[in-house]
């Protein structure tokens, strides 16, 4: 993918053409969740330049743009909510993909603050993580007409049952 040069952004501002995808798609799917929540893929790329300015290497640098464009789309695919909660689990599933620090000491440092039933569905995001099909080189932009059921079988993602009753519960204060 890097050294195809490829660039999803422009694929996931283009709402028109996410909305033509058919119902069910992981594109559709993935708009529908952008207009529910109320976000927009240029305002998590704004998001990123205002911390993420460190000068690294042009490959380096297009890796870092493709990992951040997907994120949303992650939440779509192994299907956890932007809530506390679903964003902790996101994070516990995607550390075990490409082994991102940053990520789990984000984890750890939110443990001792949410519920221990919660920490249940952590858990399940942990083991979901390991047995997904690596997902950084996945041809996505192909794959967003795809039925998002088929992107899921195709890696190995299966939802979770644990978080989904428990996506409503906060951090402890």
């Amino acid at each position: 993918m890097l050294s195809q040069e490829r660039d999803l952004l422009p694929l996931l501002q283009d709402r028109e053409g996410l909305r033509r995808l058919p119902d069910g798609s992981l594109g559709r799917t993935y708009l529908d969740f952008m207009e529910s929540e109320d976000l927009s893929a240029e305002a998590l790329v704004q998001a990123s330049q205002d911390w993420d300015n460190d000068p690294v290497p042009a490959g380096v640098q297009r890796f870092r743009a493709r990992m951040r464009e997907l994120h949303d789309i992650n939440h779509v695919v192994t299907g956890y909510g932007r809530d506390p909660l679903g964003e902790l689990c996101l994070l516990t599933f995607m550390y075990r993909q490409n082994g991102n620090l940053g990520m789990l000491m984000v984890v750890a440092m939110s443990w001792q603050r949410i519920p221990p039933a919660a920490r249940k569905a952590v858990r399940e995001a942990w083991r979901l993580g390991r047995k997904a099909r690596w997902m950084a080189d996945q041809d996505w932009e192909s794959l967003l007409a795809r039925p998002l059921e088929e992107v899921r079988r195709m890696l190995a993602i299966v939802e979770p049952v644990i978080y989904p009753p428990l996506a409503h519960l906060r951090p402890v204060a």
